[in-house]
């Protein structure tokens, strides 16, 4: 069974759509009100949803750790996160599922492709930046590394813990995923609004900062766990 998770934050202008969207392709849909102060969680039950509230705004890597201890716990095989701000086109969600059936992937990740002309100059600068911080630092080579539409295999879920707690715990189970040599599958989607500005809490600088800290220290951790196996490096 494919679940949806949707973490939210004053989202109340977008989210009865999005959650109506995903139910057109999923039966389990929730939606993380991470301590909205509007009525994002009302919206979203109205609209069909199951929500899960946090009293205070704790940041979207504990949201989506809200959302993922609840399904696993339900038996998901896998869970389709997706943003609130009407920025992902629910009707994509059948694309991941194919994806992640046909190619077996631990993460499919969205790819927007057509997307990144829209953006503002420093949400563009700060993809690009991460995409190639990751491959500079031994992750995987992605084409966008920062769009949270994606499909999780649960059993890769259930064996990777994570602990970011903000944006950057996204750009972690990317880490996570290439050190353990899992399989992780773009998948090129387009997307609703310029990368989701009216509504977006995506900081570029503050938020691209953490990425790139996140992506360091797993790389730091995987040299030393080399440096541990005896690993020499390949030869030019």
């Amino acid at each position: 069974m494919t679940s949806v998770l949707i973490p939210a934050f004053d989202a109340a202008k977008t989210v009865e759509g999005i959650v109506r969207g995903a139910l057109a392709h999923c039966r389990d849909v929730i939606v993380v009100d991470d301590g909205s102060t509007d009525d994002s969680g009302d919206r979203a039950a109205a609209a069909g949803a199951r929500v899960l509230r946090h009293p205070g705004n704790r940041g979207k890597g504990a949201a989506l750790l809200t959302g993922f201890t609840d399904l696993l716990s339900r038996g998901a095989d896998s869970i389709v996160t997706l943003d609130a701000d009407g920025q992902h086109d629910p009707a994509d969600i059948p694309r991941f599922i194919d994806a992640w059936r046909v190619t077996k992937a631990s993460i499919v990740i969205g790819a927007r492709l057509e997307a990144f002309a829209a953006m503002s100059g420093p949400r563009r600068f700060g993809n690009r930046f991460s995409c190639a911080a990751v491959r500079f630092f031994r992750g995987p080579s992605l084409p966008d590394t920062q769009c949270g539409f994606r499909l999780y295999d649960a059993e890769f879920l259930k064996s990777t813990p994570f602990h970011r707690r903000a944006y950057d715990a996204e750009v972690e189970l990317l880490m996570r995923a290439g050190m353990a040599g899992r399989r992780i599958e773009p998948l090129p989607i387009r997307v609703l609004a310029d990368d989701g500005r009216p509504t977006s809490h995506y900081r570029p600088w503050l938020d691209t900062y953490r990425m790139c800290r996140t992506v360091v220290f797993y790389s730091l951790i995987e040299s030393r766990l080399a440096a541990a196996r005896g690993d020499r490096p390949a030869s030019p």
